[in-house]
């Protein structure tokens, strides 16, 4: 019977790290992105602080992207990868 319940944890434990993979942090580079754009000396609202929020979005996006293929390339080596006891 306890070997039920440390399977079941062990299970639950195992989909719900898989389950918070997709969450995406709120900066995922690590920085304040207006703090960052306003020390361009640019104001707010303008078309430079625009174009450089776009281009923090860009390189967030890249960066979960990039996170996102690592995965994947683990999970199917993973999976193709004979196991040899």
């Amino acid at each position: 019977m306890q070997i039920r319940y440390v399977a079941l944890t062990l299970a639950a434990l195992t989909l719900a790290a898989c389950a918070s993979r997709n969450e995406i942090p709120v900066s995922s580079l690590g920085e304040d992105d207006d703090a960052i754009c306003r020390a361009n000396n640019v104001a707010v609202g303008s078309s430079d602080y625009v174009a450089c929020r776009k281009n923090r979005d860009v390189q967030r996006g890249n960066a979960a992207a990039r996170a996102d293929r690592a995965q994947k390339n683990l999970s199917e080596t993973m999976v193709n990868t004979p196991y040899k006891p």
